[in-house]
C-alpha cells in the first residue's frame, strides 16, 4: 500500500498542477473576453464566460497535459529519439485533435450536420479554435521536459566532477600521509643515531641532554602530524632544535650559517618537516664524509611572489660517498608538489657546493 501511494503521489501532483495552471489561464482568458465584450458594448456575465473557458478550452488541454506529463515522467526515454516525438505528434493530430474538436462542437451544439458543406465549415472553425492551443501546449510540455533533462544531465555532470575532485583530493591526502609516514620514522632513526653516538661516548650528562632535546623534537613532530601544513618560522625553530641535538654529537665541527630569517616567515605556509631533511642531507654529505668542520649555509630569500630557501654545503670530490636511504630529497619534492603546483625543489652541484633550493609560493597561513 505504501509503495502504491508512493508511485501515485507524483502523478497526483501532476494532475493538481495542470488543473491549477489551466484554471488560472481560464480566469485570464475569461477576463480578456469579458473586457472585449464591454468595449464592444456586448452584455456578458463573467462567471458564465469563465465556465465556458474552463469547460470548452481548459478541460481538453488539462487531459492532454496530464497524459503527456505522466507519460514523459514515467518513460523519459520517449524524448531520446526524434521518431518517438514524431509518433507522439502523430497521435496528437490523428487521435486527440479530432476528439477535442468533437468535444468542443458538442459543447457548442454544433453536431447537427446536414451536409458536407456544414461538416467542412465546422472543421475549419474547430481548426482555427483548437489547433494552435493544442500544438502550443504539446510544444511547451516537450520543451519543459527537454530543459529538465538537460538540467539533470548538467547536475549529474557537476556531481560526477565533484566526486572526481573529492576522490583526487582524498588520494592526494592519502599520498601526503604516506609520504609523511615514510619521512617521520626516517627522521626518528637519524635522531636516535645521534643519541646512540652520545651514549657510546660515555658522557651521561651529554646523553641525557640529547634525550631531552629529542623529546622536544618528537613533540613537534607529533604536533605537526595533525595537519598538512605549518609555517616556515616553525620549521626553522624545529631545525635549530635539531641542530642543537646534532651539535652535541659533532661538537665544534658543526657550523651552520642562517641568513634572512625575518619575521615574515611566520606568514608563509609549507609542509611539515620541510627543512630538516635538507639540513640532515647537508650534514650527512659534509660532516659524515670528512674530518674537518662543516660549512653549511641556510638562507631565506624573499622574491615578489615566492620565498627561496637554500641549503648549501661543500661538495668535496675526494669525499667517500654517503648515499643514505635516498628519502630526503625525493620525499620533499613530492610533498611540495602535492602542497602547491608552483612549489618546487631543485638540487644539484653548483661549483664546489651542493645546493638544494626550495621555492615556496607566498600562500598566507589560514
Amino acid at each position: 500500500m505504501t509503495s502504491f501511494l508512493y508511485r501515485i503521489q507524483p502523478f497526483a501532483r501532476i494532475v493538481v498542477s495542470m488543473v491549477c495552471l489551466w484554471t488560472a489561464i481560464s480566469v485570464l482568458g475569461a477576463l480578456q473576453t469579458y473586457s472585449d465584450n464591454l468595449r464592444a458594448g456586448v452584455s456578458s456575465h463573467y462567471p458564465a464566460l469563465l465556465a465556458t473557458w474552463f469547460i470548452e478550452y481548459a478541460v481538453p488541454l488539462i487531459v492532454l497535459s496530464c497524459i503527456l506529463c505522466i507519460a514523459l515522467t514515467r518513460w523519459p526515454a520517449l524524448l531520446a529519439r526524434p521518431r518517438n516525438v514524431v509518433a507522439m505528434f502523430a497521435g496528437l493530430a490523428l487521435l486527440f485533435q479530432p476528439a477535442q474538436w468533437t468535444y468542443m462542437a458538442w459543447q457548442r451544439g454544433l453536431l447537427q450536420i446536414a451536409s458536407v458543406e456544414d461538416a467542412w465549415q465546422l472543421l475549419m472553425k474547430m481548426l482555427l479554435v483548437g489547433w494552435f492551443s493544442t500544438t502550443g501546449t504539446f510544444a511547451a510540455i516537450l520543451a519543459f521536459f527537454y530543459w529538465r533533462q538537460a538540467k539533470e544531465r548538467e547536475l549529474a555532470w557537476q556531481r560526477s566532477q565533484t566526486d572526481m575532485l573529492n576522490l583526487r583530493l582524498a588520494l592526494e591526502e592519502q599520498r601526503m600521509l604516506a609520504l609523511r609516514a615514510q619521512l617521520e620514522p626516517h627522521f626518528l632513526f637519524n635522531a636516535l643515531n645521534a643519541i646512540s653516538a652520545l651514549v657510546r661516548s660515555d658522557d651521561k650528562l651529554l646523553a641525557l641532554q640529547g634525550i631531552g632535546l629529542l623529546s622536544e623534537l618528537l613533540r613537534y613532530v607529533l604536533s605537526a602530524s595533525s595537519g598538512n601544513a605549518t609555517t616556515v618560522a616553525a620549521e626553522l625553530r624545529f631545525v635549530q632544535d635539531y641542530l642543537a641535538l646534532q651539535r652535541l654529537r659533532y661538537g665544534e665541527r658543526l657550523h651552520m650559517h642562517i641568513d634572512g630569517a625575518g619575521d615574515g616567515l611566520e606568514n608563509i605556509e609549507c609542509p611539515p618537516l620541510l627543512l630538516q631533511p635538507l639540513v640532515e642531507n647537508a650534514l650527512r654529505h659534509d660532516l659524515d664524509c670528512s674530518e674537518g668542520p662543516s660549512d653549511i649555509h641556510l638562507s631565506f630569500i624573499r622574491e615578489d611572489d615566492a620565498l627561496l630557501v637554500r641549503v648549501a654545503n661543500p661538495a668535496r670530490c675526494d669525499a667517500p660517498a654517503n648515499p643514505g636511504a635516498g628519502l630526503g630529497l625525493a620525499n620533499t619534492r613530492d610533498r611540495l608538489r602535492l602542497m602547491h603546483p608552483e612549489a618546487s625543489l631543485h638540487a644539484g652541484r653548483q661549483g664546489e657546493r651542493f645546493v638544494a633550493e626550495v621555492r615556496l609560493p607566498l600562500v598566507p597561513v589560514d
